[in-house]
């Protein structure tokens, strides 16, 4: 968690453990971890004591959309008082809990999760307690109302039109960033996130490392998220990496908890729910961004992802598994110090998560540096995407003439790697080379030519894997 407020949680929630001689959890209404009480009870750290939610809970640091939906069918949202859950072992809870709802002005910001033992606490001390919650949800309204305003600003900093209303807006983020503006950050882009709705996007909190992020259209109908993210230094993207695959998991679910952050040190015991727990536009730094995700590029499907070869650090089938999933991409750019460059870091890590659409051996994260020819590819306007030169080749009748050149050129010219990541003979492939010629008017022995005709086909991927993009 970055919150300011962290050790305020802490304080607070260990005030509660305190109070009702159990250990306390502490949850956004999101489900997602805050902080774990400070209280020792060796009954509690017992691990017999441990139900499968719970311990689910403790190793994932996250409940699933089942236990949200069970658990909120008990009243929790609407309650202002504390519920008692009762244990359920078929539903995997043995023990039951005590919630205290966290409420502000009227609106539930979060949850206090305890084990309810027998007799458990009086009446007195949970009205105790909930005096306490109504701190807590004060300093969880006041910490949303301020990630809502870095979401306004970031926002701003990447659909500004002009130089000069980019630079009032990262003005304006850098103040509000206060000391968190300094030193090395990168941009993630997750691309299409599953909803529309910019609500259902993920916290701040849920992300270590993350100083703002915002939802922004992508395409005509959908939704990726942008976010910000500070680095320890400009060598070491894994923190960003890292939270673009949780980000990843999140989207492919739909909706439900992302990764949770820890408070420091070893779990105590914590009592969660489950135990502790436009057209095409012109993007950021005035950019063609026209890409979002869409189906297999005509006369190119399965490309040159198919076999066994490596490219890119990884095996291509791993990439294969995963555009099978249909899931969304991410984009990771290069790292750079302070704002200053932050459009063009956005444009990078869109253009790379366009990328990962297109090509699966990028993904399901792409960093910017290792895309190769895409990274001048997602650079061109959606008009050229097309070069006439591959027109004949987009036919059904020809698919395997398109992927036969795609992966000949991949391996280099090399006849004989291209025929065994094929599966055909030599021969055949010299004879579909041949049609591809004529199809074409292209001569493969020249390197212009192999150049165009390159460039040609990843166009036509990156068109048709992403087929409308981030609209500013």
């Amino acid at each position: 968690m970055t919150s300011e407020h962290r050790g305020d949680y802490e304080e607070l929630v260990d005030e509660i453990s305190e109070l009702l001689g159990a250990p306390a959890t502490l949850e956004n209404r999101d489900f997602e971890l805050i902080t774990f009480g400070a209280y020792d009870s060796e009954g509690d750290l017992d691990p017999s004591a441990l139900d499968p939610v719970r311990t689910r809970s403790i190793l994932t640091r996250r409940s699933t959309a089942a236990v949200r939906a069970w658990f909120e069918g008990f009243g929790i949202t609407r309650a202002t008082g504390p519920v008692r859950i009762p244990p359920t072992p078929e539903a995997g809870v043995n023990r039951g809990r005590i919630c205290l709802p966290v409420r502000h002005r009227g609106v539930v910001h979060g949850y206090v999760w305890l084990l309810d033992d027998d007799p458990g606490p009086s009446e007195r001390r949970l009205s105790a307690a909930m005096e306490v919650t109504t701190r807590i949800g004060a300093l969880l309204a006041d910490e949303a109302q301020h990630g809502a305003d870095l979401s306004r600003e970031l926002r701003a900093v990447l659909t500004a039109e002009r130089d000069w209303q980019r630079d009032m807006a990262i003005a304006e983020l850098r103040t509000a960033l206060g000391s968190r503006a300094d030193g090395p950050h990168t941009m993630v882009c997750v691309a299409p996130w599953p909803s529309a709705d910019p609500d259902d996007a993920p916290s701040v909190r849920t992300m270590p490392g993350a100083t703002a992020l915002c939802t922004l259209p992508w395409g005509a109908a959908e939704q990726c998220v942008a976010v910000l993210m500070r680095l320890r230094s400009t060598d070491v993207l894994t923190p960003a990496t890292t939270a673009a695959g949780r980000l990843l998991e999140r989207g492919r679910a739909g909706s439900g908890p992302g990764g949770h952050p820890t408070r420091t040190g070893a779990t105590r015991g914590g009592s969660s729910p489950g135990g502790a727990r436009g057209t095409a536009a012109r993007g950021a730094g005035g950019q063609p961004s026209d890409a979002a995700p869409g189906g297999p590029a005509p006369g190119v499907a399965g490309g040159a992802s198919g076999g066994t070869s490596r490219r890119a650090g990884r095996p291509v089938a791993h990439g294969a598994a995963w555009s099978a999933s249909r899931g969304p991409a991410a984009g990771v750019a290069t790292p750079r110090s302070g704002l200053a460059e932050l459009g063009l870091a956005w444009w990078e890590a869109s253009a790379a998560a366009r990328a990962a659409l297109a090509e699966p051996r990028f993904g399901p994260v792409a960093e910017w540096s290792a895309i190769g020819p895409f990274r001048l590819l997602t650079a061109l306007p959606p008009e050229v995407a097309h070069d006439p030169v591959v027109q004949a080749l987009l036919s059904p009748a020809h698919r395997e003439l398109a992927r036969t050149a795609e992966v000949y050129l991949d391996c280099a010219g090399q006849a004989g790697r291209a025929a065994a990541e094929l599966g055909i003979h030599r021969q055949t492939l010299y004879y579909r080379l041949s049609r591809v010629e004529k199809l074409t008017g292209l001569d493969l022995d020249d390197g212009e030519d192999r150049l165009l005709l390159h460039m040609a086909l990843k166009g036509v991927r990156l068109a048709h894997g992403a087929a409308t993009g981030p609209s500013g």
